[in-house]
């Protein structure tokens, strides 16, 4: 019987990340409600969930181009991690915590990349 996608560590550190974001976002002015606090909000969230529906897949293939989704978002997210930090909306001390819980994420995400690569070969 295949896990469950809550069982995957990847899963787990990402919604930790998510968690982190949004405590970290509740504290941006009102005025980014609908820019950063939003679009950072967005970008975490559709890291678990492409986790999420790639395990769901039928296939090796096609959770890895979850995982390659997911990957991008992750991308993103940290982009914005950084011009928040540079706008003095994140603290330097704040980014760095949440830029390291990334690239937590991300070397959990290749190394189950990999795996699948491997696999199917």
């Amino acid at each position: 019987m295949s896990s469950s996608f809550q069982d995957l560590r990847v899963w787990q550190s990402s919604m930790l990340l998510a968690k982190s974001i949004y405590i970290a976002t509740d504290k941006f002015p009102k005025s980014e409600l609908y820019g950063l606090t939003s679009q950072m909000r967005r970008a975490t969230v559709s890291i678990p969930s492409n986790i999420a529906e790639g395990k769901g897949r039928n296939t090796g293939k096609e959770f890895a181009a979850s995982l390659y989704h997911a990957s991008g978002s992750l991308m993103e997210l940290q982009t914005q991690i950084l011009l928040s930090r540079d706008l003095n909306l994140l603290t330097t001390e704040v980014a760095n915590e949440l830029l390291n819980q990334c690239t937590t994420v991300g070397k959990a995400m290749a190394g189950l990349i990999n795996s699948l690569k491997l696999s199917n070969h």
